[in-house]
């Protein structure tokens, strides 16, 4: 079985960032067994069309407006996921995800198994700013979701005895959360 757990969002704009952190943060606390994949998707859109149709299982981390409370998480399943990847666009990823999950079907390679981990976001506007609050203390909650999940699919991640440290994570270039968020020097 091959299962993905794919991280999308735009890290500039604050809370849209949250998908990305999320599956960066799932990657240092977890180990995966072999046939999980975990990718920081970004905003690749239609790139991510190969990852998806080549996965069994596919669950997605990203930021959602379901109209709820900043950093409320709602997990999505099945047919309901690209009614919400296109519900109410925030940035132009949402779009191309809708489209990712088209194409991968037009393919005739649908995953068999997709869910979606969304966070209510706060703050969209704030270019080149961290996660909010409310969004950043999410990121445990998600992770412990998709760990659930997972071990529903038969997949159980093992929680590792040390984080890996920010240059093993998934990104690098001073783009991982703990540098990009550091406090900047005033200047």
């Amino acid at each position: 079985m091959t299962v993905l757990v794919l991280g999308i969002g735009n890290i500039l704009w604050a809370d849209e960032g949250f998908g990305v952190r999320a599956v960066e943060a799932f990657h240092r606390l977890y180990a995966m067994a072999d046939g999980v994949d975990l990718l920081d998707g970004g905003t690749q859109g239609l790139y991510l069309v190969n990852h998806v149709a080549e996965a069994e299982r596919l669950l997605v981390f990203d930021a959602i407006d379901y109209g709820l409370e900043p950093g409320t998480l709602k997990v999505v399943r099945g047919d309901e996921v690209p009614k919400f990847t296109g519900a109410k666009k925030m940035s132009l990823h949402q779009t191309g995800f809708q489209e990712v999950l088209s194409a991968a079907d037009l393919m005739g390679h649908y995953p068999g198994d997709i869910a979606l981990i969304g966070c209510q976001p706060l703050d969209l506007e704030d270019w080149g700013g961290p996660l909010t609050a409310p969004v950043a203390a999410s990121i445990e909650p998600a992770i412990a979701l998709a760990v659930d999940m997972l071990s529903g699919w038969g997949v159980s991640p093992v929680r590792r005895a040390v984080s890996l440290p920010p240059e093993g994570g998934l990104l690098a270039n001073d783009i991982d959360r703990a540098a990009y968020e550091r406090p900047r020097a005033a200047g």
